[in-house]
């Protein structure tokens, strides 16, 4: 029994919810998310909630109760409050600025680095330092996000690099003096 896959997921007042065989179609005040179900899962909508079931009790089908269940709560919860994840920049002249949708990262290396996101995605800066990358789609924001911290991920010695806010970075002794 999966203990996700089985809780209900509420629909805000705000957020509508229109399901079409496997597809299913979020329309929120911050926008519209489609996704396709996995496969040996059906949804189904009952007043202000939707239910996600199992076709059978395959491998397969309670390996795809949890993921469909999240898949649609984090369409809800996109269309309706949005993601956002947040980046640190640590180093001496280490900054980010954006020009137009680009952002645009100073991190040590002899050119700035010039990022491009998607259209739905906003991505802001404050104080130089910190970036703040905004949307309603959760993969997107993450996978943007991840894009941004390999730039120049934290190294172990002197904690220099683009971390998440809420990252630790163990440091290192380095090496021991005579």
């Amino acid at each position: 029994m999966s203990r996700i896959g089985t809780l209900p997921i509420t629909i805000p007042s705000q957020v509508e919810v229109n399901i079409d065989g496997k597809m299913v179609t979020v329309k929120g005040p911050k926008g519209e998310l489609q996704q396709q179900l996995p496969d040996f899962v059906t949804l189904e909508q009952q007043e202000t909630q939707l239910v996600v079931n199992r076709v059978n009790d395959s491998r397969k089908a309670r390996e795809r109760h949890g993921l469909a269940r999240t898949l649609v709560a984090n369409m809800v919860h996109g269309v309706s409050q949005g993601f956002e994840r947040r980046l640190q920049l640590q180093g001496v002249g280490y900054r980010a600025q954006v020009q137009g949708q680009k952002l645009i990262l100073n991190v040590g290396f002899s050119h700035p680095v010039e990022i491009e996101p998607p259209e739905d995605i906003q991505i802001s800066v404050e104080r130089n330092t910190e970036i703040i990358v905004s949307g309603i789609n959760k993969e997107i924001v993450g996978n943007i996000s991840a894009k941004i911290r390999g730039v120049r991920p934290p190294e172990p010695y002197k904690g220099k690099g683009i971390r998440y806010q809420d990252e630790k970075v163990r440091q290192k002794a380095g090496k021991a003096g005579k």
